[in-house]
């Protein structure tokens, strides 16, 4: 039903910033949560950030507070994530994800819980 790309990666000094984007073709409706992982080789893909479609209430996790910014463009149909002070331990490859279900509670912070994924876009921020 959607298919969503991902953009905006590259490699960028300790300290600098990117925005990455989350372009989705197909149908969005204001059910949908959108969010970003990342994922190092070796470790489990983690959660990041998310985006309501309706409102735009969004989450954060604990470690990106207060250097990330997650945001949405409802005519493009596309996703954004502002990355701030990045550091070489950010540098990993970053995933968008979409969950079609609408829900009254807690934003979904797993791997399983999206139905839809990007192929990934790679970041590396060096020392």
């Amino acid at each position: 039903q959607v298919q969503l790309e991902e953009s905006g990666g590259g490699l960028v000094q300790a300290g600098g910033s990117l925005r990455l984007s989350c372009a989705a073709s197909g149908q969005i409706f204001s059910t949908y949560t959108m969010a970003w992982f990342r994922q190092t080789p070796g470790k489990e893909r983690e959660f990041v950030a998310a985006i309501r479609w309706s409102l735009g209430h969004t989450y954060y996790a604990d470690s990106v507070k207060g250097r990330s910014t997650v945001s949405r463009d409802n005519a493009k149909k596309t996703v954004y994530l502002q990355m701030n002070s990045l550091k070489p331990e950010h540098t990993a490859v970053y995933y968008c994800a979409g969950d079609p279900r609408g829900s009254y509670g807690l934003v979904r912070r797993t791997r399983a819980e999206y139905s839809y994924w990007g192929q990934g876009t790679q970041v590396t921020a060096s020392s």
